[in-house]
């Protein structure tokens, strides 16, 4: 199970952090990943980690975004900054089936989380 929280509405240029909170399984033997969706687009990945703590990102969140985790809280964080308002949309954290390499393969999905950039 994946828990978020964290989201919510923002001033432009301000920074947010989301949390996502996973149970029930080994979190540290998974990669992990971000995802956001605008609204009317579909979802695209914006960042992931893999159990080592290295990192990829989406090239429009490259530089403003900051994908961790804490394997002693099965935590996954996202935090964003520089925030504009084409970066509102909803966010999702989900488990990568990679267990030390991303397979870029996603099977748990949490409920999402709007982040509103005005």
């Amino acid at each position: 199970q994946l828990v978020e929280s964290g989201g919510g509405p923002v001033q432009a240029g301000g920074p947010l952090r989301l949390s996502c909170v996973a149970s029930g399984y080994t979190y540290r033997r998974h990669c992990m990943g971000w995802f956001g969706q605008a609204p009317g687009k579909g979802r695209e990945e914006v960042a992931s980690i893999d159990t080592d703590g290295r990192t990829t990102y989406a090239e429009h969140v490259k530089d403003r975004f900051t994908i961790s985790r804490d394997n002693a809280k099965n935590t996954l964080y996202l935090q964003l900054s520089s925030l504009a308002t084409e970066d509102t949309g909803m966010y999702y954290c989900t488990r990568d089936r990679g267990l030390a390499v991303p397979a870029g393969s996603f099977d748990y999905w949490a409920q999402g989380t709007q982040v509103t950039v005005s």
